[in-house]
């Protein structure tokens, strides 16, 4: 049997099976409802962008539409000038100097927990696993008032170390994540260090801390978000503005007496958005990673 031809006298090519058709179009339909689904998921921060340039009377107009008219860069200029007295820059600033302090204490403290709790023995090991459990149960609020009476005498209200020195101590969801994946290492490889004389802290460092660091990058991604917007514990402790950080800052736009700035508070918190996006972008390899590797699925 000849093959069919085309009008230019070449071959036409065989049609699909129905089993490849099917598949087809099984995909086609699986993009478009995962696209419509992301372009929900997205469309607060899109009408957050859009808002941006428009002007604060029509940001909130009944038209609702995402396009500005007319569109102004003025909100970018305004908001980067600052409130109370601070350019914005000064809020970054507080933010970077609080997410990096509390993001080293939290990993490092949390590591060396973990591999307590999953390569040193010792008595009430399963107690205190189960005390470090039940602390990721207990809702913030009803720590907010011992901490901040605590923090009060200790005379640390209106500066970082209420909201930094916790951090060190250990989080106890980090702690459970490293240990899931501390426990994936083979223990031979601690016996082989110690037969060469590797005490436990060399074996931390030289052994199981690189091993780790997929954990650690996951645990210091999550606490790089977390910390940068949280908004509680700085409402508590700080009252000056040159010490606030951005998710406190953009509070200040919004005015309950006189006319609130919408137009520059949605600027600066897309500004404030860049740093979140990057560090997602960048490091999504090792979350991905981190969490897939320590047990967490």
């Amino acid at each position: 049997m000849e093959p069919v031809k085309d009008i230019s006298g070449r071959a036409a090519p065989a049609p699909l099976p129905a089993g490849n058709r099917k598949k087809r179009a099984g995909r086609l339909v699986f993009h478009i409802t995962t696209a419509g689904l992301a372009i929900i998921l997205l469309y607060p921060v899109i009408w957050l962008i859009a808002s941006s340039f428009k002007e604060s009377a029509s940001i909130f107009a009944t038209s609702h539409s995402l396009i500005p008219d007319p569109l102004i860069l003025s909100n970018y200029t305004e908001g980067w000038k600052g409130i109370a007295g601070q350019p914005f820059i000064t809020f970054i600033k507080n933010s970077l100097i609080i997410v990096g302090l509390s993001t080293a204490g939290a990993v490092l403290s949390s590591a060396f927990i973990a591999y307590g709790f999953a390569r040193i023995p010792f008595k009430g090991k399963a107690f205190w696993f189960s005390c470090m459990m039940v602390t990721m149960m207990l809702p913030h609020e009803v720590l907010m008032i011992p901490q901040y009476i605590i923090f009060a005498k200790l005379d640390w209200l209106n500066s970082f170390k209420p909201i930094v020195v916790p951090q060190f101590f250990g989080h106890a969801f980090f702690i459970f994540l490293m240990i899931q994946f501390i426990r994936t290492i083979p223990v031979e490889l601690d016996e082989a260090a110690k037969i060469d004389g590797c005490s436990r802290l060399g074996i931390f460092f030289r052994i199981i801390l690189p091993l780790i660091a997929p954990a650690l990058a996951t645990s210091a991604i999550f606490s790089f978000y977390w910390k940068w917007e949280e908004l509680i514990n700085p409402l508590l402790y700080l009252n000056k503005p040159e010490l606030y950080p951005v998710s406190l800052a953009l509070k200040l736009f919004l005015d309950t007496e006189t006319a609130s700035n919408w137009g520059a508070m949605f600027a600066m918190s897309v500004v404030s958005l860049v740093p979140v996006i990057l560090v997602f972008f960048v490091f999504q390899k090792s979350i991905v990673q981190g969490i897939s590797m320590s047990g967490l699925k």
